[in-house]
């Protein structure tokens, strides 16, 4: 599971870009309940999601010419360049090298072998994201991937990740990735084979963030209620909780969960 108390290869920061920042700002702020505060000229206009106070995700203007409108994972690295490095040794792109943010901490852009892109974050004055795992904010991430025994040794050699086999109520399995420090409480997220689900394969080998609510259906209906869709309508697993599959109002693809408490599990 996410918390706060971050350790290499953990996710730690989340950030939405879109061609519309206004429009998302109230989409997410009446899906969610976030607060918006907008980065000055010396952040490039970069600014932040809050809930309680506390720091959910970041989001920025990137015209269509740029990138598709989506939302990037980041994970806690303590040496991005180190990153950097093991990413290009591994057979990984990087097209954002790794840079100073003021002296909020470092980041980087990268892609691994199948061409999904993810993000680094080295902690400086900010050590990432203030809430996880609670209602509104992340608690989740999955990599759809073509080639997942690839994707897992991709990603072991640039985090030391652990991954494991984890049966579905009914058949089947789920690949669940875990920090490199051990035991099942650092599980963070999964790998899923893209051709698995068409919906998911349409848009290509990415990372999905999937943000924690009090009420899968009611936060399905708000999503479409605020000008967005569902790209799968909510369904409940055994063990697991009930999910949805969602798109802002430009396009950037994200998830719902209702998720079992642990002692449910």
């Amino acid at each position: 599971m996410l918390t706060t108390r971050y350790v290499d290869g953990a996710p730690n920061w989340t950030d939405l870009g879109t061609p519309d920042l206004d429009g998302a700002v109230d989409f997410y702020t009446g899906l969610f309940g976030w607060e918006y505060a907008a980065g000055g000229p010396e952040t490039g206009g970069y600014g932040v999601f809050t809930l309680d106070g506390k720091t959910v995700g970041g989001a920025m203007t990137v015209t269509e010419e740029q990138a598709e409108p989506s939302w990037s994972v980041y994970f806690r690295s303590s040496d991005a360049d180190a990153t950097a490095h093991a990413v290009e040794q591994a057979g990984g792109t990087v097209p954002f090298a790794p840079m100073d943010v003021l002296d909020f901490g470092r980041m980087a852009g990268f892609k691994d072998r199948a061409g999904a892109f993810f993000g680094v974050w080295q902690p400086g004055e900010n050590p990432g994201l203030g809430a996880v795992g609670v209602p509104g904010s992340l608690c989740w991430a999955e990599l759809y991937t073509p080639d997942v025994p690839a994707a897992a040794a991709f990603y072991r050699a640039v985090f030391g990740w652990e991954s494991a086999r984890a049966p579905y109520p009914g058949g089947g399995s789920y690949t669940v990735i875990r920090t490199g420090d051990g035991g099942e409480e650092t599980g963070f997220g999964g790998f899923v084979p893209l051709n698995t689900m068409p919906t998911r394969a349409v848009a290509g080998p990415h990372w999905l963030p999937y943000f924690e609510v009090d009420d899968c259906d009611e936060a399905a209906a708000d999503v479409e209620r605020l000008g967005g869709r569902l790209t799968l309508e909510p369904m409940e697993m055994e063990g697991v909780g009930k999910f949805a599959g969602a798109a802002d109002p430009e396009g950037a693809e994200f998830a719902l969960i209702k998720s079992v408490p642990p002692s449910q599990s």
